[in-house]
């Protein structure tokens, strides 16, 4: 043979190992198991051989009637093989990596890219992707339009993890429902990277709406995800789909489930908006709370929060049966040691270690573990979970403690007023009186502190961003926000300053309860009746008798030191807080206006 027409025919031989690699490369991918984006590619791949088996009959054809040279085979074959060499890059490489879903579109994507300089090859590669990509964008357009995962080979960049059930969002505090129930996978196809978290949120909010019997009817026009190509009209759809599911889930959350109304209910009964109730409540379950919580019924405090809710004024409040009763085990200081997720600036060991309970030798009673807690139905629980109604408690039970302490010291300020007839300057019963005065101001302060300084501002400050939230996540990041600056500014994140007013706390309750143990209020009230009785007995013994039992009183040494300690103690741990407050003020503004209300002083001064 001529030289010149051997070396011409080995250049043609490469399209016919090019043909045999495409064709075993279809077939093997044409199996179940590789998928529905390697189906597609297969078929688009099948469709070019035909072309080729085409030419090659074409060529035949013209050999027969005598009208093919081998100068003219090499002529006709110059296209074709341009681009079966490309697909020939393309199916080695995807067999090499065994390839499938998204990794196949983005080698195809890649492999596009790389033929800039060959616009016959891109345009034939960019056909083939357009076909691939034909199935992912199937299910793409179920999970957008539908929030249904149809994906029988695992290929969506979506995964499920139908284990986490809504339920545990009631249940469960760190409870992961709404972050991992869907999550991404690795392996995002390139041209939806950049929207994979948009889709992710729309698949998601259809999934809340479609477990609430509401029927999502998306307008499809104008809006079939038909290819991604340079027009980007994909985007448009999937952007569209987002802000139609999105706009949906808030109206049905904000209308037919009433959150606003919620989250008001909850200031209302956690945050102690509405306090009547509790006034009447402690009143008659106080012998209940008095004792250890392990030995506490729940059922009698819920029948008593019944009875406290039915006789005040928020019986006209419907959302008042939603409450419960619970009676923690621990302490508060304990409880913020076990909650490992909260930016507490002290090791949970520290926390433990500084429980004011155990330094001050006091037991645990229902009045220092007593909290409410409230029933949160689907789909208001994506927003109140169990971690959010957890933060609540927190500072459910501070209020609930400063109004127990404050409700103390004034059942002793009572009991002293009998003492008000002995003028003797410089007794206890006036230090004493004096101590009780500065007691109640601290804890009165820090009530005022608590309700109007940090709860209310933060609470309409929420209540206003609401109103302009777009998302049902833009929701739950302004509520939670809400709850971590309550905490933080409650001081529940702040363990030195928290041990600080927990034991100034301690002192006032150990006081009042001295003052009911140590002053004769009993014996003087019965000798009052005693007197009424005996008609025997004139006024003048008996004003002498009371006043002689009062100076007597008075004198007491007993009541004396402890009245003096008493003082020395609560002075000592006000003054200490002074400084501790002064040097973090800088770095948190807030603890300013907390010693304000507290020592009744400016930082500044």
């Amino acid at each position: 043979m001529d030289l010149a027409l051997q070396e011409l025919t080995r250049r043609i031989f490469p399209l016919c190992e090019d043909y045999v690699l495409v064709r075993q490369f279809v077939e093997s991918r044409s199996h179940f198991k590789n998928g529905l984006v390697n189906h597609a590619l297969a078929a688009a791949l099948r469709a070019f051989l035909l072309d080729y088996q085409a030419m090659v009959a074409q060529l035949e054809h013209q050999f027969r009637l005598g009208r093919l040279s081998v100068q003219g085979l090499w002529f006709f074959c110059q296209r074709m093989m341009s681009s079966l060499n490309a697909l020939v890059v393309l199916v080695e490489k995807a067999t090499f990596n065994n390839t499938s879903g998204s990794a196949t579109l983005n080698l195809l994507q890649s492999q596009a890219k790389a033929m800039g300089g060959d616009s016959a090859v891109r345009s034939l590669l960019e056909k083939m992707t357009e076909y691939a990509s034909a199935a992912y964008l199937r299910m793409l357009e179920r999970w957008v339009y539908e929030g249904v995962i149809d994906d029988p080979y695992g290929e969506f960049f979506i995964a499920e993890n139908k284990s986490l059930q809504k339920e545990s969002l009631t249940q469960d505090y760190d409870a992961k429902y709404w972050q991992q129930r869907y999550s991404l996978k690795e392996g995002i196809p390139s041209f939806l990277t950049n929207v994979a978290a948009m889709i992710l949120t729309t698949g998601k909010y259809l999934n809340v709406m479609r477990e609430c019997g509401h029927n999502v009817q998306v307008s499809l026009e104008n809006s079939k995800l038909m290819s991604f190509g340079s027009n980007h009209q994909y985007l448009e759809c999937i952007k569209s789909a987002y802000d139609f599911a999105s706009g949906e889930l808030l109206t049905l959350m904000k209308d037919k489930y009433d959150l606003i109304g919620k989250l008001r209910s909850l200031k209302r009964y956690l945050l102690l908006d509405q306090g009547d109730f509790l006034v009447h409540f402690m009143d008659i379950a106080r012998e209940e709370l008095m004792k250890k919580p392990e030995e506490i019924s729940a059922e009698k405090l819920q029948s008593l929060l019944d009875i406290a809710l039915r006789s005040t004024a928020a019986s006209s409040d419907p959302t008042h049966e939603e409450l419960i009763c619970c009676v923690e085990r621990s302490s508060l200081l304990k409880k913020l040691a076990t909650l490992k997720d909260l930016d507490c600036a002290c090791p949970a060991d520290k926390l433990i270690a500084a429980d004011v309970d155990q330094l001050m030798q006091l037991s645990i009673t229902g009045l220092e573990t007593f909290c409410l807690s409230n029933k949160v139905q689907w789909p208001l629980s994506l927003v109140i979970s169990r971690k959010a109604l957890t933060k609540y408690q927190l500072i459910f039970r501070v209020l609930f403690h400063c109004k127990h302490v404050s409700r103390q010291l004034c059942a002793a300020w009572q009991i002293q007023q009998v003492f008000r007839s002995v003028k003797i300057l410089g007794t206890p019963i006036l230090r004493s009186s004096i101590l009780c005065r500065s007691m109640l101001k601290f804890v009165n302060s820090l009530l005022h502190y608590l309700t109007f300084e940090v709860l209310e501002p933060n609470w309409h400050s929420m209540h206003d961003r609401l109103q302009t939230a777009r998302s049902i996540d833009e929701v739950i990041q302004i509520h939670d926000l809400f709850l971590q600056k309550c905490l933080k500014e409650c001081l529940l994140l702040s363990p030195e300053l928290l041990v600080k007013v927990e034991k100034l706390k301690a002192l006032c309750l150990q006081y009042a309860t001295s003052i009911q143990l140590l002053m004769p209020s009993i014996e003087v009230a019965n000798s009052e009746n005693t007197s009424k009785a005996g008609k025997s007995k004139s006024r003048t013994n008996i004003s002498q008798d009371r006043d002689q039992q009062l100076k007597l009183a008075s004198e007491n040494v007993v009541m004396s030191e402890s009245i003096l300690k008493f003082e020395a103690a609560f002075n000592s741990e006000l003054q200490s807080l002074a400084p501790t407050l002064s040097n973090s003020s800088h770095a948190e503004p807030y603890l300013t206006h907390l010693a304000q209300c507290i020592l009744g002083v400016r930082m500044d001064q």
